[in-house]
């Protein structure tokens, strides 16, 4: 946290400036000042109060991996033998690079994931071989994903901001 708590609140401008960021992230900061109708200087001021926040967490790059010859995108529920094995058992599947992203959930699950795989085969060794070796699975359901039809960022209101 900065010294300054009142320059720590979020405002419709930084929102507006996180909205252009969010649908491009290479777009120049003069390009979204233009946009924002702020000048240069005050967009990256505004993006380092907002890395200092932790709201802005670095970048990264779309990369098509099915171009990279993995056609395989699978969803996992993991069923834990008890609930308080979570937090070894999250440590555990973070470190298998086939795993996109994990959640601890409400439900049927206790670890709702997401693995990227070359082909079935690969998916086949990474389920066998890697996550249900883990100690404190149960067992787990994969179900397959036929095809992603939308993946975009969340659609940010600056009007909520400004109040």
């Amino acid at each position: 946290m900065s010294k300054n708590l009142e320059n720590d609140k979020i405002d419709a401008t930084d929102v507006r400036i996180l909205y252009e960021l969010m649908q491009n992230a290479n777009t120049p900061y003069t390009e979204i000042a233009d946009r924002v109708h702020v000048s240069g200087g005050t967009v990256h001021v505004r993006m380092g109060k907002l890395e200092r926040m932790g709201i802005v967490q670095g970048a990264s790059l779309v990369v098509d991996v099915t171009k990279l010859g993995y056609d395989i995108t699978a969803f996992l529920g993991i069923y834990l033998q008890k609930s308080a094995l979570y937090e070894p058992v999250a440590a555990e599947l973070m470190k298998i690079p086939e795993i996109l992203t994990m959640h601890y959930t409400t439900g049927a699950y206790s670890i709702f994931a997401q693995i990227i795989c070359r082909d079935t085969k690969h998916l086949r060794e990474v389920l066998h071989d890697k996550i249900q070796k883990i100690e404190g699975i149960e067992r787990t359901e994969t179900f397959i994903s036929l095809e992603e039809k939308l993946r975009r960022p969340l659609q940010l209101q600056p009007e909520l901001y400004d109040k």
